[in-house]
């Protein structure tokens, strides 16, 4: 059983938030420290002088001495001198009162010499009288020098940096090997989707295990807790953004464990009627009617109603004929039971019953109600031939099945001028036709056309049409197998998705 690959779209979706993410905290973090540079250039180009006072530093001593000022200056210089870069510093003390001048390459060396020097307990104040040079070789150096401090310790530390990553190495390399175990995991759990979910975690909880043994070996257990901080936060901008996807992998998981379904039943979900081909990650397969191949959404189907023809293969199917409301219904139901009842596709048990739904102005409606068995019976073509034989039955045993009759009603005036046109046609010589003479010379009555004459005219063409051979299949009810062949070609194609419908899970 393969392993599931990440959806395409999640990924876009995953890498479009993630850069989100990142910008925002651009964004966040640029104004301050902009904000920081513009300070600091200020105070640069200006010569502010900066006092460096906390509210829990001693009081001001009353009676300062030379001697004391003359020890802040040397102690100041003193540790000026053991720092690179704050060499070119002056120092003065006067009454307490420190004054910084001279040169620095750039701001943060300024700001250095202006901490130490307001640390000692005798110093009143600090006045930044310093001068930033912001040489480019001086601060060049400086970075250059840095770069190599990290560079050599680098060097020091790529032995264990390299048996870090051979121990991370081995420890993914041992859960990749143990998630490949699909026969194991399938012993576990029957499951094909549950199955590979945990052999998918069982990978992840070893990468994640030598990546902790691997920080660890180096000391940088701090970098752990940068990493897993940070896969936190990524953790949730991505649980909003794939929310959906989340939501159709855990429909998928549900419907893999329920079964309501199987391959070849014949279900309606959500209003979209098919034969189930198979049960994917993503989608739930089907094989409309039509031929036509349908994909659904897990979630959708998991939420969905589902409707299964083939859990249940008696199915009912009904239908209304109505008779003239001067016949007797219960005969008329009696009639077209008989008639139901001599189809070979009709179950004998639970029984076809009718029942009278409605009188209406001339006509009284009688709903048949018949069961077939659904699964050698095809459903459209047997309720479509008991309307006929039911039909025909009713009207053999003179039963009429009467037309609408509307009564059309006129005003005053267009009555008088019927009666009138009516009266004047009245008036007017009949001239007929004689009618044609018989062999013995005497006229032959011509019978006026009925509507009886009109009917079995055409019965007797409806007979004559369905003598020729090929009007038997309209009289079979069996299913037509060129859908299931379909299916079952689609069921037998080789998919790169695993099919999730198992015929051993139970089946809810």
């Amino acid at each position: 059983m393969a392993a599931f690959p990440p959806s395409l779209y999640g990924c876009r979706r995953l890498s479009a938030c993630v850069f989100l993410l990142v910008l925002l905290s651009a964004l966040i973090g640029a104004p301050a420290h902009a904000a920081e540079e513009l300070s600091a250039a200020a105070q640069a180009l200006s010569g502010s002088s900066t006092q460096a006072e906390s509210p829990d530093a001693p009081g001001i001593d009353t009676t300062p001495s030379p001697r004391q000022d003359s020890d802040i200056q040397t102690r100041i210089a003193g540790i000026f001198s053991e720092i690179e870069g704050l060499n070119a510093v002056e120092i003065s003390v006067v009454q307490g009162v420190v004054t910084l001048s001279g040169e620095t390459a750039n701001e943060k060396k300024a700001q250095q010499a202006i901490s130490l020097a307001s640390r000692l307990t005798d110093v009143v104040t600090v006045n930044d009288a310093i001068n930033r040079t912001l040489d480019v070789q001086d601060n060049v150096s400086t970075v250059a020098q840095g770069l190599i401090a990290q560079a050599r310790g680098l060097i020091k530390a790529l032995p264990l940096l390299l048996v870090g990553i051979v121990l991370f190495g081995l420890v993914a390399w041992f859960g990749a090997w143990l998630s490949r175990r699909q026969r194991l995991w399938q012993r576990l759990t029957p499951n094909p989707f549950v199955a590979a979910l945990v052999s998918q975690t069982v990978r992840v909880i070893f990468i994640v295990f030598g990546l902790i043994l691997a920080l660890s070996l180096m000391g940088a257990e701090t970098v752990l807790g940068t990493l897993l901080g940070g896969a936190g936060v990524i953790g949730i901008a991505v649980g909003f953004a794939v929310k959906d996807t989340i939501e159709n992998y855990i429909a998928s998981l549900m419907l893999s464990i329920r079964q309501p379904f199987r391959a070849r039943d014949q279900v309606v979900i959500n209003g979209q009627e098919g034969i189930v081909v198979r049960l994917t990650s993503r989608a739930t397969i089907l094989m409309t009617l039509d031929g036509n191949q349908l994909r659904i959404p897990n979630a959708d189907v998991f939420k969905g109603t589902i409707l299964n023809y083939t859990s249940n293969p008696e199915r009912r199917f009904t239908f209304e004929l109505g008779v003239d409301a001067s016949d007797d219904p219960l005969a008329a139901i009696k009639v077209g039971l008989d008639a139901v009842h001599q189809l070979d596709f009709v179950l004998e048990e639970p029984r076809a019953m009718g029942v009278i739904t409605q009188v209406g102005d001339s006509n009284i409606m009688l709903e048949f109600q018949v069961w077939v068995d659904q699964s050698d019976t095809d459903f459209a073509k047997a309720r479509s031939i008991t309307i006929r034989e039911t039909k025909h039955a009713l009207e053999s045993e003179g039963f009429s099945l009467p037309e609408p009759i509307y009564r059309l009603r006129f005003n005053h005036s267009l009555e008088q001028a019927l009666e009138r046109l009516q009266g004047n046609s009245a008036d007017q010589p009949r001239t007929d036709t004689p009618a044609p003479a018989s062999p013995e010379g005497q006229t032959a009555p011509v019978p006026p056309a009925t509507d009886g004459s009109d009917k079995h005219q055409a019965r007797a063409r409806a007979r004559q049409i369905l003598r020729d051979p090929g009007a038997e299949a309209l009289f079979d009810a069996r299913p037509d197998d060129k859908l299931m062949k379909k299916v079952e070609q689609e069921i037998a194609r080789t998919s790169e998705e695993t099919d999730l419908l198992s015929q051993r899970a139970p089946k809810e």
